[in-house]
């Protein structure tokens, strides 16, 4: 049984909206992943902090691994020949999170659900941006 994607789509979103509303509601944490990622990586943090986040990504990785075992197909990626243009593009993403005070998932979808001006801002930069790279990636390059 496969999913068409609108509504793996629309499940999708729930999903990740659903997940951050409870994050913010039981621990009065945002949702967003490179402020997770940086937490979990902080050894000065006491270890109850520490957990909660290595769980967190943890569960990430587990849903993409157990996904296709619920009739879910996941989409193909664009095929990257060269290792240095993948640690590049990680760098860049990572540049990008840093100066923009947060990631997609931070901004974009807890911050816009706060009504955070900051995060309207940055959500149409990477939007934008996004758009520019993949007509770059599709037809220039």
């Amino acid at each position: 049984m496969s999913i068409e994607i609108p509504w793996l789509a629309l499940v999708g979103g729930m999903l990740l909206g659903t997940s951050a509303l409870l994050l913010l509601l039981f621990s009065g944490r945002i949702a967003g992943i490179s402020g997770i990622v940086s937490g979990a990586m902080n050894t000065e943090s006491p270890q109850a902090e520490r957990s909660w986040r290595w769980l967190f990504l943890l569960g990430m990785v587990l849903a993409g691994l157990v996904t296709p075992y619920f009739g879910v197909s996941l989409p193909e990626s664009l095929p990257v020949s060269n290792p240095l243009v993948i640690v590049i593009a990680g760098l860049l993403v990572g540049m990008g999170t840093r100066l923009g005070n947060g990631c997609t998932s931070g901004h974009g979808i807890c911050g816009l659900g706060r009504l955070s001006k900051r995060s309207v801002v940055a959500t149409g930069v990477f939007m934008a941006v996004a758009v520019i790279t993949t007509y770059l990636r599709l037809y220039i390059v």
